[in-house]
């Protein structure tokens, strides 16, 4: 890994939704892992070191939610986006559980982009 290029993990059960985000982020010029499931994506985060988690809400295994309880418990230093398509309840749960933004979807990449520069500052 470069000394400077921002490692991000994108957890995402949406195939298409993940490889979107994984290709717009390697564009930005992060280096990028992806998880399909809130399971893989904690096998992610123990098993390397991450500036930044972007998970989906609702997924099967184990939720966004229970994602962000765990990485805010063990890595309270990392911030965590939170994107979702399922409104405001799902919204106020990240937002209990200390995501650092929650997006909800569809978001416009412009955005996602902005909030992760500001994230990472």
């Amino acid at each position: 890994m470069e000394q400077d290029k921002k490692r991000i993990l994108v957890i995402e059960d949406d195939q298409q939704v993940r490889s979107m985000l994984e290709d717009y982020l390697v564009y930005f010029g992060y280096e990028v892992v992806t998880a399909s499931d809130g399971l893989q994506g904690l096998k992610e985060i123990k098993s390397r070191d991450y500036n930044l988690v972007i998970t989906d809400i609702t997924m099967p295994y184990v939720s966004g939610i229970g994602i962000i309880s765990v990485l805010k418990q063990n890595h309270p230093d990392i911030p965590v986006i939170a994107i979702t398509g399922y409104g405001y309840h799902a919204e106020e749960l990240a937002n209990e559980k200390k995501a650092d933004r929650i997006l909800p979807k569809p978001f416009e990449i412009q955005e996602l982009k902005e909030t992760i520069e500001n994230l990472l500052i």
